[in-house]
């Protein structure tokens, strides 16, 4: 297959310059190359997080864009603000790698990418020249990490695997939502988020080994593993100790009181996690009879009469208004937060200083992001490019690199004077 091999028969590097040039990346990771063949989110945020440390990432899509592009309303001039949420710090280019140039295109890319990840369906990679046993002989050193849904090799490897998906077979939608009711997600797509997140671990990892040993490694980071791994306590309950947890709405299935609590004008959250701050808590609501109660005197006793303590812990506050509550709480030492929507979250001073920021895009205008939770000598990340709209920089990206294929094309039938 055409393109531009890691390294020319004479040793030289015959890809040298291949990679188009970004200026102004900055940070831990600046000089990095990772080519993003991933889409919708787990993939998508993976890449993010590693742009946002300065890594140079040129995400691939097809004509028809990543599927995010489409999923709104909200839209920002035609494209969902889903899409917005994970993509900034990238360029992108299309390419129809069925197109045997385009293919040339990607692998001429891979050859110099310090990273390349994807998320296919089972076999597709191979098809397009650009499997992990593609990329061992076109760029041995490269970290290549897979995104799978239900593991390769699994007997449900070729199934589509979305988020709800995952975690209702992973059991988290086992574990939220209250009994009796029809069962619910997280309002999140936490089994996505998950993955991307173990899957720039894991790549970081396999990047300090390359350090010492020159040579890449193959990463896969499944969804239902990733979502079954996080259930994290509530999957040793069951496994520790047989106990299969039920669902328990915002309630803590090892720990009491901890969860919502109606007041009277609104919920509160109350986490209660030892015995002290139990004992604040029973001072603040003016029930210090809890104390020697032995249906509360520990944590486990508090678990087993949850209900009972849930139903007199409301009564009283109901009593107040949640300012109340939580302002005498605080003072006590008592963890406790009021219950926030979206709007109300972005509507403190502090968390918009802290979280969000707005860049500006040729095509999308101005775009809000909220920035890496990541503090680097006390700062956000220094890099903010907004997110590309579709191809936004394939003429610039895609030209470069046929330039160098056609100048390399022309020194090998030159018999390599021209390299």
């Amino acid at each position: 297959m055409a393109g531009i091999q890691a390294q020319s028969s004479n040793g030289g590097d015959a890809s040298a310059g291949v990679w188009p040039s970004l200026d102004g990346l900055s940070g831990p990771l600046a000089g990095l190359k990772v080519l993003d063949l991933s889409r919708v989110l787990a993939g998508p945020w993976a890449t993010m997080v590693l742009g946002d440390m300065g890594a140079d990432v040129i995400k691939v899509e097809s004509a028809a864009g990543d599927a995010t592009r489409g999923w709104g309303p909200p839209f920002v001039n035609g494209t969902a603000v889903y899409y917005l949420t994970a993509n900034r710090n990238k360029r992108s280019v299309v390419l129809d790698l069925s197109d045997p140039a385009d293919r040339d295109v990607a692998r001429t890319l891979a050859a110099q990418a310090d990273v390349l990840v994807e998320n296919f369906r089972s076999g597709r990679a191979a098809r397009f020249g650009l499997s992990y046993e593609d990329l061992q002989e076109l760029n041995p050193s490269c970290v290549y990490c897979s995104i799978t849904g239900f593991g390769s090799g699994s007997s449900r490897e070729d199934e589509p695997a979305y988020d709800l998906v995952v975690q209702a077979v992973g059991g988290l939608m086992g574990v939220t939502g209250v009994d009796g009711e029809p069962p619910v997600k997280v309002g999140v797509a936490t089994a996505d988020l998950l993955a991307g997140l173990h899957a720039s671990s894991a790549i970081l990892a396999a990047l300090y080994e390359r350090d010492r040993t020159g040579a890449g490694r193959r990463l896969e980071v499944g969804l239902l593993d990733t979502q079954i791994a996080g259930l994290a306590n509530q999957a040793l309950n069951w496994l520790a100790a047989g106990y299969n947890p039920p669902r328990l709405g915002s309630d803590h299935p090892n720990v009491a009181p901890y969860g919502a609590f109606a007041t009277h004008t609104r919920h509160i959250v109350v986490a209660v996690g030892n015995d002290r701050q139990f004992a604040e808590l029973a001072a603040v609501v003016g029930c210090p009879h809890w104390l020697g109660d032995a249906r509360f005197s520990s944590n486990a006793d508090r678990v087993a009469n949850r209900e009972t303590l849930r139903a007199e812990l409301e009564e009283h506050l109901r009593q107040e208004s949640a300012e109340v509550w939580l302002a005498r709480m605080r003072e006590r030492g008592v963890p406790c937060a009021p219950v926030l929507d979206v709007a109300e979250v972005f509507e403190d001073p502090e968390v918009r200083e802290r979280t969000v920021t707005t860049v500006d895009s040729g095509v999308f205008g101005p775009v809000a992001q909220v920035q890496s939770p990541i503090r680097i000598d006390g700062d956000a990340p220094p890099n903010m490019y907004a997110p590309p709209g579709l191809g936004e920089h394939t003429a610039d990206v895609v030209d470069h690199v046929r330039r160098h294929i056609r100048l390399h094309t022309e020194a090998a039938g030159d018999g390599g004077r021209r390299q």
